[in-house]
């Protein structure tokens, strides 16, 4: 008799198929499959004794491709970081877990006791992304014989961070890296920073000005900063030059062009003649005749404009680029002092590895045909035309930021399909319970078993579990009759190989505060296990976060795919008990863009620099993520407040009451010791929920794995949980410090 039989035959039920709604389905139950001749084997089948190595991983989540040249799988399975790119020698790689490991540890043994989720920042990788971009133009304009120089400036909207900001000042210091700024704030960030950097970098203000954004713009001409106010309205110039004139400072003008040229893909949809930004011909035209009427066209010097982000072609950028050059040219013949092109941003990144230019999250260039393509089209037109060479800028952000940051984080826990079995007498009963259309369904599955017919099985299978279904609706069966077709449908599907293998793993993280373009925009990013490379992964699952919102899930990867290869998730506690996953990529928009959706804050953040130390890093600055009461700020909340409040109704209804309660009478001096001991309990108590509850505001709102408590994982339900002695140690303390380091439990 085929096994599929077996499990469907009353008759010949094997006694291992007891209904046991207590445990998970028995051994027995997951070896049909093999034993039906014809059965096609599930999806999620994996020859075990095959070799696997960390190359092997390498290739199946594309490191090599997305990850060149700053991250590769090491020999232990690992992920590494190569902090200067290709330069980067094998003693100076960084290992991505022992990061993690010194930054979870807790300070007494050596760590820096802060929590997951973490960002990792990369100074060294910013520093070879801009280094490397500046010598891609470099060697463009030498080999291509152009007369000017490049200098670009980073868009501070992709990433304000203070120290990346910063950073990219000081690293771009020596070859006039300047900043672009497109709101009040960011100007103001700008200005300050770029008071300690070279004074001949570019300050390029966009965005839409008011009076305010005018007057700081030009006070930082006053102070020797080399700014430029970009129009992105006509109606701009008249602040200007009103203002300019009130405040004797001589402005420096740009334009933003609104090119026909766009391209077709998601980042392209703001472009072209009907974009959010920018000046028609018409009115740049205008421009030129006001300030010629108010005798400052000399501070027309530059002219800006941008296509879209992720420009996915070189023959794209080179059309976009000559039109522009037309422009300019034009510009220079109507008088204009033209002295800069700023071709915006739209520099892509290799997000999936393709290196294809018919995606949103892929480019077919590199850095130096980019640079190439964009030096070569300007020199041509403004040859033919007899201009003179303009300086080259770029607004290169999503280029120089995202490949610097890396997001961790951690699978608590993930659904394991289980259902119960049953045994003759279950089934008995069952088949009792049903009615004669159900028990004919039954039959038919029975028999459909019998001859091996698969598709007729399933095809019966559903019809019998829709006809439970409609019998419990309307109360003529029990949950457990219910949870029984449910379970033996479930081992149907199983037996032949039509389950879905995916699982879902729970992350201890937010998708909204952490990756807000994934849901917001669809943007793809790659993610991959950080460890346990060496291992072949032996499910396919999707991730879910902590969020209260059906959306907060990512269910599409790098590659097209619906679903990531992952590990078994191995025990609880331990640094091999953990499984840590990456984002990379990411470290342009996503921290800016990202919110506080069910009070969930931003990540840690650590910064690491590349050290001839013994693990090859050091972490140079460590920031814990918001806790429960920063979030709470944010939403106009008084978290003070609030600790009182709760804090006196913990004395009230928590507290206790003083006083012998045994109703048996004592003398003086016994009644005196019971009520001050007494009292020094209920003192010690509301210490104790003090504490409590000033550590809940204090604590970061993601998930607490202390090593006291486990992670039980029951039918894909995981739940954390202290044991008695533990909860009972922290209720009966009197201790509690704000500054010890304390772990809350959540169901």
């Amino acid at each position: 008799m085929p096994a599929l039989a077996c499990c469907v035959d009353a008759a010949v039920m094997p006694p291992s198929y007891a209904l046991a709604w207590e445990g998970s389905l028995p051994a027995s139950a997951a070896v049909p499959v093999s034993l039906i001749s014809g059965a096609p084997p599930p999806p999620s089948a994996v020859d075990a004794g095959s070799h696997w190595s960390p190359s092997h991983s390498s290739s199946l989540y594309k490191v090599d491709g997305w990850g060149a040249p700053y991250f590769v799988v090491n020999s232990s399975g690992n992920i590494s970081v190569r902090p200067h790119g290709r330069s980067t020698m094998s003693h100076q790689e960084i290992d991505l877990l022992k990061i993690v490991k010194k930054v979870s540890d807790p300070k007494s043994s050596g760590g820096l006791g802060l929590q997951l989720p973490l960002i990792v920042r990369l100074p060294d990788v910013l520093k070879n992304r801009l280094e490397s971009l500046q010598s891609a133009f470099e060697f463009a304009i030498q080999t291509q014989g152009y007369e000017a120089h490049y200098q670009g400036v980073y868009p501070v909207k992709c990433n304000q961070d203070r120290f990346v900001v910063e950073d990219i000042v000081r690293f771009g210091s020596s070859f006039r890296f300047g900043l672009e700024a497109g709101s009040k704030p960011e100007l103001l960030l700008a200005m300050s920073c770029l008071c300690k950097g070279n004074p001949e970098a570019l300050l390029v203000c966009n965005g839409f000005k008011d009076a305010e954004y005018i007057s700081l713009a030009l006070l930082s001409r006053k102070m020797a900063l080399n700014t430029v106010i970009v129009l992105e309205q006509e109606e701009e110039l008249d602040l200007v030059i009103d203002i300019s004139k009130k405040l004797s400072v001589r402005p420096v003008v740009g334009v933003r062009a609104k090119l026909r040229t766009k391209h077709s893909g998601h980042f392209g949809s703001t472009s072209g003649e009907k974009g959010k930004f920018g000046l028609n011909t018409f009115q740049i035209l205008r421009v030129v005749k006001k300030l010629k009427e108010a005798g400052m066209l000399d501070c027309f010097q530059l002219l800006h404009f941008h296509i879209g982000s992720q420009i996915p072609s070189t023959s794209l950028l080179t059309d976009s680029v000559s039109e522009a050059a037309q422009i300019y040219c034009e510009l220079v013949r109507l008088g204009a002092n033209m002295q800069v092109i700023d071709i915006g941003g739209g520099l892509g990144i290799d997000y999936d590895g393709s290196k294809s230019a018919e995606s949103d999250i892929s480019v077919s260039y590199s850095l130096e045909e980019y640079s190439t393509a964009v030096v070569q089209s300007i020199r041509y037109i403004c040859d033919r035309r007899n201009v003179k060479h303009p300086v080259l800028c770029s607004e290169s952000g999503r280029a120089i930021v995202s490949h610097h940051s890396v997001l961790i984080f951690e699978a608590v826990s993930a659904s394991v399909p289980a259902a119960p079995d049953m045994g003759s007498l279950g089934l008995q009963s069952f088949l009792e319970a049903l009615t004669e259309d159900a028990r004919a369904d039954y039959r038919n599955l029975e028999a459909a078993a019998m001859g091996g017919e698969f598709e007729t099985c399933l095809f019966y299978a559903d019809q019998l579990k829709q006809r439970c279904v409609e019998q419990f609706k309307d109360g003529s069966l029990g949950i457990e009759q219910l949870a029984a077709v449910d379970g033996l449908c479930e081992l149907v599907s199983k037996v032949i190989g039509s389950s879905d293998p995916v699982r879902t793993y729970h992350v201890n993280l937010s998708l909204f505060t952490s990756i807000p373009d994934f849901w917001g925009i669809g943007q793809l990013f790659p993610i991959v296990p950080i460890h346990r490379l060496e291992e072949r992964p032996g499910v396919r699952g999707i991730l879910s976060d902590l969020t209260c919102d059906s959306d907060g899930k990512i269910d599409k990867f790098i590659g097209g795919d619906s679903s990531l290869p992952l590990h078994e998730l191995e025990g609880s506690g331990g640094g091999r008990g953990r499984y840590l996953l990456g984002m990379f990529l990411g470290g342009a928009y996503e921290e800016a863009l990202g919110g506080v959706h069910n009070l969930f804050g931003g990540p840690s953040v650590v910064r690491v620099s590349q050290s001839d130390g013994p693990h090859s890093f050091a972490v140079t600055r460590a920031t814990p993520g918001p806790s429960c009461g920063d979030v709470l700020r944010v939403m106009q909340h008084e978290p003070e407040l609030m600790f009182e409040t709760l804090k006196h109704r913990a004395e009230e209804y928590c507290g206790g009451g003083g006083g012998s309660s045994s109703g048996v009478d004592t003398d003086d001096d016994d009644h005196g010791m019971a009520t001050n001991n007494n009292h020094n309990h209920n003192m010690n108590n509301n210490s104790a929920l003090a504490s409590s509850l000033a550590r809940s505001f204090h604590n970061m709102p993601y998930l607490v794995v202390p090593s006291s408590c486990s992670l039980m994982a029951n039918g894909g339900g995981g739940f954390y949980y202290c044991n008695e002695d533990d909860y009972n140690a922290v209720v009966d303390s009197s201790s509690g410090g704000e500054d010890e380091q304390w772990s809350y439990c959540c169901a």
